[in-house]
């Protein structure tokens, strides 16, 4: 495992950070030919259009994934991703238009209270014109700008969280992960010490406040592949990266939490792993995951 920036070969990452740096949004874009699909783990999640990426639907491929802040009202950042790409043909072809299909997912970051923090149509569309496969910026930035983590004892305890992306390699295979940390809970080390906390003077791991005020938190990630591979399969795959999140947060999965993974196959150019290699993709899915949610609260 290793920290990265970049994703697979021809998947482009764009940002857009709010002056005020309090929130932001990501966009992810990537080739024509993909095979796309998601698993939601989180109580609280914030998204748009997911379901059309379920494996029992007509079709799986995707021309955007927006992460963003801003929680609900963040998704409307999708809107500018969709404009953008409409405006350079790339979506689903019909005889009227041409649609993209962008699933968008939010995490919650409002605590600023600064309304024009909030990403709209004209962030997701900026994030997306900035879209490129090399040295993509990582840390407090786009999705991760107003992320946090640690807040299990409350939110007057919490440390920065961020943007993260790692890589995993096994041979020929690779697996690629862009994450958004922004936990309810720590996140922890290989070794389970704590890297990104709460800094409460009680360090003992105990229940939540009594009435948590809202679901301020959420881990997003996105991991991405040259194989060919069927829907279900990818949807395995995505999985296999939420078990990431499990690895690199304690507690993780909370009530409080709205973690949704998606994951992307991309067609390869000429022979490249296709279904016989899923197991071993499966555990590069898990590993460069977890490596990307520390990589995103690291100094």
């Amino acid at each position: 495992m290793e920290r990265s920036n970049r994703m697979s070969p021809g998947v482009r990452v764009g940002h857009w950070t709010a002056p005020s740096g309090a929130s932001g949004c990501t966009a992810i874009l990537p080739p024509s030919g993909n095979v796309s699909s998601y698993d939601l783990r989180g109580s609280s999640p914030g998204s748009r259009e997911i379901a059309t990426l379920d494996p029992d639907r007509q079709r799986t491929e995707v021309h955007g994934i927006l992460l963003t802040g801003g929680s609900a009202f963040g998704l409307a950042a999708a809107d500018g991703v969709v404009r953008w790409l409409e405006e350079h043909d790339v979506g689903f072809k019909t005889p009227i238009a041409t649609i993209p299909i962008v699933p968008a997912a939010v995490i919650f970051d409002l605590g600023a209270g600064d309304r024009d923090s909030r990403p709209g149509p004209d962030a997701g569309y900026a994030a997306s014109e900035t879209a490129t496969e090399e040295r993509i910026q990582t840390g407090r930035v786009g999705a991760g700008t107003g992320a946090t983590a640690g807040k299990w004892a409350g939110r007057e305890y919490f440390v920065p969280g961020g943007l993260g992306i790692a890589v995993a390699r096994d041979g020929e295979l690779a697996v690629h992960a862009l994450a958004v940390a922004n936990p309810f809970g720590d996140v922890v080390a290989e070794d389970g010490s704590v890297l990104a906390g709460s800094t409460s003077p009680d360090p003992a791991m105990r229940p939540p406040p009594a009435e948590p005020r809202v679901a301020w938190n959420t881990i997003l990630a996105v991991v991405t592949t040259e194989a060919t591979l069927g829907r279900g399969d990818v949807r395995f795959l995505a999985a296999r990266a939420s078990d990431g999140i499990t690895q690199a947060v304690r507690p993780a999965h909370t009530r409080y939490d709205g973690d949704i993974a998606f994951a992307v196959a991309i067609p390869p150019d000429g022979d490249g792993a296709g279904i016989g290699e899923l197991d071993r993709l499966a555990v590069l899915a898990t590993s460069a995951t977890s490596a990307a949610i520390r990589a995103a609260v690291a100094v």
